[in-house]
């Protein structure tokens, strides 16, 4: 029977609710699938179509292996928000009771055997349906370890905030790889060399994402919770996340340019650079509320529009309009 914690910003209506409708809330709160689902396919669509069109090849990999691998992806990304939660506990405990694991929406028992059965699911799929896929996925799985574990030095990575969000976001290159290789690896081929400049972006984009949700108003600060916006001033935090939209954007120009792409995925990159950054420079001169909001979505919404325009337009384009 599961024991039920209760604080001050539980909700009796939720926590006695069934698993689903808990892990309903669970998911809409921590890691919305809908949102993050979009993200992870267009991520993964491009990385496969980028790997194919620098090899100059048409069509796009079987179905099957993309889903497959999209899923893995997707299971992957979620494991790293249920192993936050439990590196977190403490902090969140004292800190950030409104979340859903302190306020006993749904417990480590629970999250720890969704965890469980999610890592079985992935070592299927491996193993019976992308056995060649294996050794990749078992790289990012243990970097995922390393992660987890904070490289085995937590207190010197927690004084040293710079260096704990750098290492952590290597995560995503390495699932880059890893999508990437349902076309290469697939294939038995070495993957191309121009898709470091892919993973590049790739690696940027996530400073992106990470600055853009993590800027508030002071009003907004939390004791105990990490924000840019509190450890540089809001103005230094704006304007470290527009120079590193910049560089993703510029970082992009480059992987572009070396699959000989047309002029016009520069003039829609560069449109949708500037219209990411309006958010930032606004923010600059007063930084409100709503304003903080719609960084974190220009955020998001310059990721997914520049993996389309890198890798999914291109192969759409190809695939139906040739």
């Amino acid at each position: 029977m599961r024991e039920i914690v209760q604080n001050e910003f539980s909700k009796p209506e939720e926590n006695n609710a069934g698993f689903l409708k808990r892990f309903y809330i669970y998911q809409n709160e921590r890691f919305p699938f809908l949102g993050h689902g979009l993200l992870i396919s267009a991520f993964s669509f491009s990385a496969v179509s980028y790997s194919r069109i620098s090899r100059g090849l048409e069509g796009f990999i079987a179905a099957k292996d993309f889903w497959l691998g999209t899923f893995t992806a997707f299971t992957i990304f979620f494991l790293v928000r249920v192993l936050d939660e439990f590196k977190d506990a403490k902090e969140d405990a004292i800190y950030r009771r409104e979340l859903a694991v302190p306020r006993g929406l749904i417990s480590f028992k629970e999250l720890k055997w969704i965890g469980i059965t999610l890592f079985a699911l992935q070592l299927i799929i491996q193993g019976f349906f992308l056995a060649e896929m294996f050794w990749l996925y078992a790289l990012v799985m243990l970097y995922l370890g390393l992660m987890t574990f904070e490289f085995f030095i937590p207190n010197w990575l927690k004084r040293h905030q710079f260096w704990y969000v750098t290492s952590h976001m290597f995560i995503i290159p390495f699932l880059d790889v890893y999508t990437s290789g349902l076309d290469w690896n697939l294939q038995g081929l070495t993957p191309p060399r121009v898709l470091l400049f892919f993973f590049a972006v790739s690696y940027m984009n996530g400073l992106v994402l990470e600055l853009g949700r993590k800027i508030r108003i002071p009003e907004d600060e939390q004791e105990g919770v990490l924000t840019y916006s509190a450890k540089l001033g809001p103005n230094k935090a704006i304007s470290l996340w527009l120079l590193t939209l910049f560089i993703t954007f510029l970082l992009s120009c480059l992987a572009a340019y070396h699959v000989h792409f047309s002029m016009e995925a520069y003039v829609f990159l560069g449109l949708f650079f500037v219209l990411s950054t309006l958010p930032g420079f606004m923010s600059l001169t007063r930084l409100t509320k709503k304003r903080a909001k719609s960084i974190e979505y220009a955020s998001a919404l310059w990721t997914i529009l520049m993996y389309l325009i890198l890798g999914a337009a291109p192969m759409i384009k190809q695939m139906f309009f040739a």
